[in-house]
């Protein structure tokens, strides 16, 4: 079996895995269970947690150049290398991407618009997970439910941050640092999309008046050539009778 073919098989196990886990973490931090009432979830947690490993060993045993591939997957590395940290657990829902990667098709507009709004949909919910995990028990936090959490992360991801709710925690800065960062880069990649939207949509309506209003002369230009053609041979026919 190639690594290629392995990602295949693998991708839709690896997605409702990632979706199961985070049906399962959302439950845990939106209910804020404690562990003793969570033991189901958090072996749905563990689970998938195994998967992502297996797939991780088997793409380096398969890989062709296992160590140019292990450096160039360091992250997924890391984000397996770190479930001890509840809220960094989110990254494994990177998986999603790929999913999102082959349902956009070949269409470049297809692509960006399918990452930009996945990437911003996950990137929100996750980061309202991510720091209601950590603040909803911290003392003197102002984050206590999902919808403050959901309100903060929308207002973060947007750089607007209104200032009414913020992370009291260091881990819940690092949240915050996180979504920003990549509230920016997905915003940014929305200003380019609607940019190179609006210049072909301006091109395409120039192109069009253009040929509207070139046709007519075109038109014209060709009826008179016509014209001048058919005088011109006249003309020498004339002359060929006279002498």
């Amino acid at each position: 079996m190639t690594q290629e073919s392995w990602r295949r098989y693998a991708e839709w196990p690896l997605t409702i895995a990632a979706i199961a886990f985070l049906a399962a973490y959302s439950v845990q931090v939106i209910g804020n269970l404690p562990d003793s009432d969570s033991v189901a979830l958090e072996v749905i947690v563990w689970v998938t947690w195994a998967l992502f490993i297996v797939d991780y060993l088997v793409n380096l045993v398969l890989a062709p150049q296992r160590v140019r591939w292990f450096v160039r997957n360091l992250h997924e590395l890391l984000i397996l290398a770190l479930p001890v940290l509840r809220p960094l657990r989110l990254l494994r829902l990177v998986t999603l991407l790929r999913v999102l990667h082959r349902a956009a098709g070949n269409a470049l507009r297809g692509r960006i618009l399918a990452y930009v709004l996945g990437s911003a949909v996950l990137l929100t919910y996750a980061g309202a997970l991510a720091v209601l995990d950590v603040e909803e028990n911290a003392d003197g936090s102002n984050i206590r439910n999902f919808g403050d959490a959901l309100w903060w992360a929308l207002t973060t991801i947007t750089t607007v941050g209104y200032g009414d709710h913020f992370p009291v925690t260091t881990l819940g800065r690092f949240v915050a640092a996180g979504l920003m960062i990549g509230g920016i880069a997905v915003l940014g990649v929305v200003t380019a999309a609607v940019a190179s939207w609006l210049v072909e949509q301006v091109a395409t309506e120039t192109a069009a008046e253009l040929e509207a209003t070139e046709a007519p002369v075109r038109e014209e230009v060709a009826r008179l050539s016509k014209e001048i053609e058919r005088l011109t041979k006249a003309l020498a026919g004339r002359r060929e009778d006279d002498f």
